[in-house]
């Protein structure tokens, strides 16, 4: 499993990410890439982000675990939450703590 730092996305702001959903390769695009507020404690592996996501659909997809591929990154696996939706479709959350 790839450790993730907010540097390895922020690079990649507007680029399409493909989510495997039911067999079928969709494509979300990094809206945002921003750092979490946090109390400093020793010992972080990471210091913590959120990313956002928006996928132009006319359905809300359920939050779980989806397979992500980028060209950059790779294939790797993140845990997408449906909050909020907008005239271009929902926007997905995934934090990294």
């Amino acid at each position: 499993m790839q450790l993730f730092h907010l540097d390895h996305f922020a690079a990649h702001l507007n680029e399409t990410f493909m989510v495997d959903i039911e067999n079928v390769s969709t494509p979300f695009v990094l809206v945002e890439a921003r750092p979490i507020a946090h109390q400093p404690a020793h010992g972080l592996m990471r210091e913590p982000f959120s990313l956002l996501f928006r996928h132009e659909a006319a359905v809300v997809f359920p939050q779980r675990i989806y397979t992500m591929r980028n060209g950059a990154l790779g294939e790797f696996g993140i845990f997408l939450v449906p909050i909020a939706r907008d005239r271009d479709g929902f926007i997905y959350q995934a934090l990294f703590n």
